[in-house]
Parts: structure tokens; sequence; C-alpha cells
């Protein structure tokens, strides 16, 4: 079946820096479906051989060696343009049109990708409706919205209620970029196709889990959007809980998109709630020094940039294990992370000094910049007695074995082509993970609310971060890309 992507908001950076070079690198590699055609959505009045043009030129700039003019030109054939406000009833008959234009009569499936601003998601949702571009009758309708899914649980459940006034939810596709990165895939792969790790993924053997995400960059051109955001909603909801959730799922009776993501709702169900003082104890906020003078920030703001929480998943295979999640811009360098730490050896069998005491074993997984995996496990040194040593295993999903590995982009744009919702996040989902963000944010900004402590850039957070971990007898690995 021949597919139709129509983006919205087709003159924005996302379009321009992930969509476009994401569709040509399927293209290029023979992934996109047969007859893909591609039409993008702007108040901006160009016509198609224009927007063809910028987007080679950006398009270019972004992928640099994988770029070829032939095959460009190949592609950029069937890449289309219609200029169109989404407030306009008008211009969504227009749409239409030129749909019908471009698809030839043809039963195509289609794709919406909502890429606008978020206030838009509602208009752009409901125009679609109002013009019949959801009604899957005689060939499938999916609609892909961007982060963020509301900006509180009072939110993000209006816009569920309001998207499927117009749309099922098996049409609707909330997408998390995360999701579609090679390594937490292979998450899920690695405990469920592997017999050596499951069996000690629980509370028996697993001390603490700590999840980073980590920006070296500043809030920069983003100073006036972030300031009212803050981390935990720009980060926390829905990055780190996605994280929390595959490393924490059970497994499912059969991979299928329903299964694997009821899976992730009982984590999300079983994370125990936090009174007032409960979240005073178990997080840390942060602000890099510097941020008050960002363009777009207020002079007094008390917004994070860095925070840290810990979680108790309180069900039989996680009950009294830790998870804490950290999260902050200004940082020492970008990297994503995933630590398991196991628990130290029961008895110590080579004596009790810092030279024969045994560490736990620890998993790292690397989401970025380099995807892998490195395992943490003692070694005696050698000719030094029994002096022991952590020592280490790395692999890489670096592509030496399959090639170049896809972008995030490519991976979920693909997917919602062809109707695998599994990397996608549900209504319920989205909700469970606001009911835990929301009680933080408004004790966060009540008159109890733990205090604000400045850190400098290039550091790992504020000091007292460090404190609040050691309180509980452990510490964060602070290690920059263990794998490059």
């Amino acid at each position: 079946m021949a597919h139709t992507m129509v983006i919205f908001g087709a003159s924005g950076d996302l379009t321009s820096r992930k969509l476009i070079p994401a569709l040509y690198r399927l293209y290029q590699r023979k992934r996109l479906p047969p007859e893909t055609r591609i039409l993008g959505v702007a108040r901006s009045p160009l016509s198609s051989e224009d927007w063809r043009s910028q987007l080679a030129e950006s398009t270019a700039s972004f992928l640099q060696h994988a770029f070829t003019t032939e095959s460009w030109h190949a592609f950029a054939q069937n890449v289309f343009y219609q200029p169109g406000d989404i407030d306009s009833q008008a211009d969504f008959a227009k749409i239409v049109a030129k749909l019908d234009e471009i698809e030839r009569g043809n039963n195509s499936a289609r794709v919406y990708y909502i890429s606008t601003m978020p206030q838009l998601y509602q208009r752009a949702i409901e125009q679609l409706g109002v013009a019949g571009l959801a009604d899957d009758t005689h060939a499938p309708r999916r609609i892909v919205i961007e982060k963020p899914f509301g900006t509180d649980l009072a939110s993000a459940h209006g816009l569920n209620e309001y998207t499927q006034r117009h749309f099922r939810e098996d049409q609707v596709y909330r997408i998390d970029h995360y999701l579609g990165k090679e390594t937490v895939q292979n998450i899920l792969v690695l405990r469920f196709g592997n017999l050596i790790f499951e069996p000690l993924w629980n509370r028996n053997y697993v001390d603490h889990v700590q999840i980073t995400v980590a920006e070296e960059v500043t809030v920069g051109r983003r100073g006036g959007y972030y300031d009212g955001s803050g981390v935990l909603r720009d980060m926390f909801q829905n990055h780190l809980f996605q994280l929390m959730m595959v490393i924490a799922m059970e497994c499912p009776a059969r991979f299928t998109a329903d299964l694997v993501r009821d899976e992730k709702v009982k984590v999300l169900q079983a994370v125990r709630a936090m009174s007032s003082e409960e979240i005073k104890q178990h997080s840390v906020r942060g602000q890099y020094a510097g941020y008050l003078n960002e363009n777009g920030v207020e002079s007094d703001s008390q917004t994070e940039t860095f925070a840290a929480l810990k979680l108790h998943v309180d069900n039989w295979r996680w009950k009294g294990v830790p998870f804490y999640l950290r999260s902050g811009k200004g940082m020492s360098c970008r990297t994503t992370q995933i630590v398991v730490q196991f628990r130290e050896p029961p008895h110590i069998l080579f004596g009790n000094s810092q030279r024969t005491k045994p560490e736990g074993n620890r998993l790292v997984i690397q989401i970025q910049p380099a995807e892998g995996i490195q395992l943490h496990f003692e070694s005696k040194v050698p000719n030094e007695d029994m002096r022991l040593r952590l020592s280490q295993l790395d692999y890489r999903f670096d592509g030496h074995q399959t090639g170049e590995l896809q972008d995030s982009y490519q991976r979920l744009l693909q997917d919602a082509m062809l109707g695998d919702a599994s990397l996608f996040a549900r209504s319920d989902e989205v909700e469970w993970a606001w009911r835990i963000i929301d009680p933080i944010i408004e004790n966060w900004r009540g008159s109890k609310a733990p205090e604000l402590h400045s850190y400098p850039c290039e550091n790992w957070g504020p000091h007292e971060s460090s404190q609040w971990i050691e309180r509980d007898r452990r510490t964060w690995f602070d290690v920059c890309p263990v794998i490059r």
C-alpha cells in the first residue's frame, strides 16, 4: 500500500534537523514503504520546489557524507509542500485537495505528524477530525504527536480526551525519541533474551539502579520556554520514566504493542506515593550558576535546571530497591546511562582491606553518545597475591556487524508508517507519569520546598546531590561516557 507522511510544522527546526533527514535515510536504505510521499504544511508561502531546495541544503548539512545529490533528487520527487494555517478550515480544504492530487486517487495510508508548537496540538487535531482526515474506513490513518504531551495531569488528560474525540487510541502515536534508540530496545533483548541476566534482575541481587541524563549545554535560546517548564517536565516525566519502565517492567507474554505497554504502565502504577516530607527527603533541586542571566529567564526564577529523585517501585520484583533518577543542564558532559548496581558478595573471602574486599558488580547501559553496555566485575591483579581490581567488558552497538545504526527518528517514523506502536506512549502511560511528577512539582513550588542549590557548570550538579545519596551509603556513578 502507498503511504503519505503529512508534517504539520514543516518550516520548523525539528522537521529540517530530524524528520526529513530520517525519512531520506530510510529511503536510501530502501526501508520506506513503497510509493511513500511527504507533504509539508506550514504558514510560510512556499512552493514545493522552494521547500525541496531548503531541505536539500539543511539535509546535506546534517547528514554530510551520507548525502548524495543523485539520491536526494530521486527522493525529492515525492516531497511536496502546501501553505496552510492550522486555524483555517479553508486551508484544510486545500490540504485535502493537495492530498488527492499527490496520491492520485489511491487509497494511501497516512501518518499525520504534529510538529507544531504544543499550544497548537489541540487545534490541529480538531481540524483533522472536522476535515474527515481521521476516517480510516478505506486506508489506515495515524497521528504522531510530539512531546510535551501536556504540562500536568489535568492538561494531559484533557488533551487525551480531545484527541480521542477524533482519533481512536490505536491511531494515536505519542513519540519519545529515547525509545527509538538502539540501546533502549536492546535492554529488552538483554533482559528477556538472555538467561544469565533475568534471574539476577530483582531485589535479591540488585542493590539499586541509577538513571542519569546529563546535558553539557545550558538552556541557550530556550530560556523563555525552559523557565516555564523546568527539568522535571522537560526530562523526567518522559525520558527518564521511559528508561525506568524498560528497566523495571516484567516480561510480556508476547512482544506486541499493547502487552509491552501494559507492563510499562504497571511499573508507574507501582511507584510509591510520597508525602510532602518524603518528597523533601527524597529529592534534590539545583540551578546552574548563570541561569538567571539567560535570555528569557526571570531574574528571580526558582526553576530547577537539575533534579535528583529517589523512587521506589513497590512490587514483588523491586520492593526495597531504590531507583535514583537525575538530570541536569550545564553538567560535566553529555551522557545518558543506566547503572544497575548489584549487591556485594555475602561473604568476604579474601580479606577486609581495600586491596582485597570485592565491590559489587555493576552493569552500565550507555544510551548516548556511543550506545553500548559495560560490565564491571572483580578480577585478580597479576603477581599481587590476592589483591583485587575492578575489570570491565565492553560491547558497543556501533554497527561493525550491521552497518550504521539507525537514528531514533528513523526507527520511530518507520514504525508509525507500519502501524507498530510498541515504542510509543499510550494515554494511560502519559497520565500515570504525570500523577507521579505533579505532587513533586507542587511540593517544590510550596512554602516547604527543598532548598534550590546552585552549582557551577561543567560539574555533576550541586555538591548536595552527592551528600544526599551518600546518606544512603551509596555514590553516584559520575563517569563521562564509559564507551567511546
